[in-house]
C-alpha cells in the first residue's frame, strides 16, 4: 500500500469510534462520549476527534444535537450507505431510478408475501396510508411504504437496499412523486400490494408491484421533462 492509500488519522479514529459503539453495544439514540473524553482516550487532539465525528455524521453513524451532545445515529446499523452528496436529477436519472426499482422491488414484494413477517405486516399496514399525503421535500414519508414492504421480507439487507436506492436518488424520487401525483390511485395500489402480501400470494404481490411501478414509469415517460440538463 502506498502512502497515499493509507487511511488518515481521522479515518482510523472514526473506525475506532465505531468499534467503541459496537463493543459497548450502543444503539441509535444512545449518548456517545464527548469529544474531550474521546480525545483523552485515544491520546489525540479534540479537533482530530471532531473531524472523525464529522466523517461519521456524513453517513448518520453519529448525530450532533446542539447543546445536548453527540448521539449514535441510525447509520450504525446500515450495511449499505447512501451518498451524502446527492447527484443532480436529469430525465435520464429519473427513468434510471424507475427501471432499477422495476428490477428490484417486484421480487422483494414476492419474498415479503412468502415470509409474511408479523411485525413487518403491521408496519406495512400503517405505511399504506402514507400515499394519501402530498409529496414533500423530504421523501421519507413518500417512500416509506416501499421500504416497509422490503422490511416485511425479514431480510435487513433487502430493506437497506431499497432504502439506500431511494435515498441515494432522493431528488429523482421527488421528481417521480411530482409526475405520478394521483394519491388516491397510489393508495389503492399500495392496498392491493398489502392484501397480496397479507394473503401470502407471492405471484400476485410481484405482479401488482410490477404493474404499480410500470404505471409510474409510464407517467414519467409521458411527462414533459427536458431531454438533457438538470431538472429544477
Amino acid at each position: 500500500m502506498s502512502y497515499a492509500d493509507q487511511p488518515s488519522l481521522s479515518e482510523r479514529l472514526a473506525d475506532d469510534i465505531v468499534e467503541i459503539i459496537r463493543t459497548e453495544r450502543l444503539s441509535p439514540g444512545d449518548t456517545l462520549a464527548s469529544s474531550r473524553e474521546l480525545a483523552r482516550r485515544f491520546e489525540v487532539t479534540t479537533p482530530t476527534v471532531r473531524e472523525a465525528l464529522r466523517r461519521l455524521e456524513a453517513t448518520q453513524v453519529v448525530e450532533f444535537r446542539h447543546g445536548s451532545g453527540t448521539y449514535v445515529g441510525p447509520g450504525i446499523e446500515r450495511r449499505l450507505l447512501a451518498n451524502p452528496h446527492l447527484p443532480r436529477s436529469t430525465r435520464q436519472s429519473v427513468l434510471e431510478l424507475v427501471e432499477a426499482r422495476l428490477v428490484v422491488e417486484p421480487a422483494v414484494a414476492a419474498e415479503a408475501a412468502r415470509v409474511r413477517l408479523p411485525q413487518g405486516l403491521e408496519q406495512l399496514t400503517y405505511a399504506a396510508a402514507n400515499a394519501l399525503f402530498p409529496p414533500e421535500e423530504s421523501v421519507r414519508r413518500s417512500v416509506h411504504f416501499h421500504v416497509a414492504l422490503a422490511a416485511s421480507s425479514g431480510n435487513a439487507l433487502l430493506k437497506e437496499t431499497v432504502e439506500a436506492l431511494l435515498q441515494v436518488r432522493a431528488r429523482d424520487q421527488i421528481e417521480i412523486r411530482h409526475r405520478y401525483n394521483d394519491r388516491e390511485r397510489d393508495h389503492a395500489e399500495h392496498l392491493l400490494i398489502l392484501e397480496a402480501v397479507r394473503d401470502g400470494d407471492a405471484d400476485a404481490a410481484e405482479r401488482i408491484t410490477r404493474e404499480h411501478l410500470g404505471a409510474i414509469r409510464d407517467a414519467v415517460l409521458a411527462a414533459d421533462l427536458p431531454a438533457g440538463g438538470e431538472l429544477s
